[in-house]
């Protein structure tokens, strides 16, 4: 590829970077990170724990805002933190100074990538640390909160006669209520996901593939130094329907439906769960294509009249727009979930699948994202939608603002 090859990619880009368009909403990093913090040990002292491990790449960005490689660290995880009730929060096996920790150390390898055969060895080593620790900050606490770990991990704390409790009650309930600089991180990760979903659109015609469109939603969430998509949900034509199909090579011919999922962890680490569903002309939409459009519009904003604070999920559940019998079997797993770092507890599943296997009560603070798919059963064409809101004293606040697609609602 030639120089100028190079300069028409990237250095005549002038529409990727968000910030020459509008700016950056005033968050108080500092603030925020105090409130983070504080959530996590108002969950240790809700669940007697002296002090929880945190091992996931979603909690260590959330406790200390770790950033390094995050996605490494899901299925070889070689960094993890001890964070108290009271005391110092101590990091292990990080690979480079990270300023919210007050002490920094050599961790153990307790993935089988780097201990192998030993790490049941190095699970002993690490129930010594935890024992020392806890003698270090003066607590005669013996619970201890952590997160996923080898069994090895587990086996070895308890033979030290410390009772432990599983670290995701920890660290998902912290996440559950989002501070107004967590909301303001949010809203510009929102503005940059609908960025990239305005490219998508402006480049979407006959012989573009999908990989191609989805490409464009993954290069304007890493210009605007995001991280990473949780899948690659975008679809076409015969794709769409079922959806859970991730990106491919085909390319989108005239008459499709184009649908997309975002899944984005985006700037500062929090998320966007946008769905939209578009037509690629020159075709026009066809009534069936409306018609199942609408059912999903008609889906989603039933389903937001549900959101406010005290409704619980499963009076949610048994409120929720009723699914016509055609799309049941093609239904998206859940009514609503969700979201902060990435999906989060809790959701609502549907109630002709299932009962909710659990309840609790909406609160102001918390984020959702409320979700459609329509895709009557032997069909071609389905609709993906999803919004993501805010939750309110007095209701919701949306979110997500990206229109819906006149041209399929006329």
């Amino acid at each position: 590829m030639s120089a100028n090859s190079v300069d028409r990619l990237v250095f005549d880009d002038d529409w990727s970077d968000l910030t020459r368009l509008r700016d950056l909403p005033e968050i108080d990093f500092e603030r925020m990170a105090a409130y983070r913090v504080e959530r996590i040990r108002q969950q240790l002292r809700a669940h007697d724990a002296a002090f929880v491990i945190l091992v996931s790449p979603i909690s260590l960005r959330y406790a200390v805002d770790y950033r390094s490689y995050l996605l490494f660290q899901s299925h070889i995880p070689t960094t993890y933190v001890f964070l108290p009730q009271d005391g110092p929060i101590v990091m292990y096996g990080s690979y480079y100074d990270v300023p919210l920790v007050e002490d920094r150390r050599p961790g153990r390898p307790h993935a089988f990538f780097d201990g192998g055969g030993k790490i049941d060895a190095a699970a002993e080593a690490l129930a010594d640390d935890v024992v020392g620790y806890l003698a270090e900050i003066g607590s005669d606490n013996r619970r201890v909160a952590v997160e996923y770990v080898n069994p090895s991990v587990t086996r070895a704390l308890m033979a030290r006669g410390l009772d432990v409790i599983d670290g995701v009650r920890v660290s998902e309930l912290a996440r559950l209520i989002k501070s107004e600089d967590e909301i303001a991180c949010m809203r510009w990760a929102i503005a940059v996901a609908e960025h990239g979903a305005a490219k998508l659109k402006q480049t979407l015609r006959p012989g573009v593939s999908e990989l191609q469109l989805w490409a464009l939603l993954n290069y304007t969430n890493v210009a605007n130094n995001g991280d990473w998509h949780e899948g690659r949900m975008l679809a076409s034509g015969p794709r769409i329907n079922p959806w859970l199909q991730e990106a491919s090579e085909r390319r989108v011919e005239s008459g499709d439906l184009v649908g997309f999922d975002t899944d984005m962890v985006g700037p500062f680490g929090y998320f966007v769960d946008l769905s939209r569903t578009f037509h690629c002309g020159p075709a026009k939409p066809s009534a069936r294509q409306k018609q199942i459009y609408r059912m999903a519009v008609d889906h989603v904003e039933h389903n937001l009249k549900l959101v406010y604070p005290g409704m619980t999920l499963k009076e949610m559940q048994r409120q929720a727009y009723e699914v016509p019998e055609e799309c049941q079997r093609n239904a998206y797993p859940c009514v609503m979930h969700a979201v902060g770092m990435c999906d989060e507890y809790p959701q609502v599943k549907h109630l002709f699948r299932e009962e909710n296997p659990y309840d609790c009560i909406i609160e102001p603070g918390m984020v959702l994202c409320v979700e459609s798919y329509m895709g009557p059963e032997g069909e071609r064409d389905g609709v993906k939608l999803e919004q993501q809101v805010l939750v309110t004293d007095d209701g919701y606040e949306l979110l997500t603002r990206y229109p819906y697609e006149e041209n399929l609602l006329d």
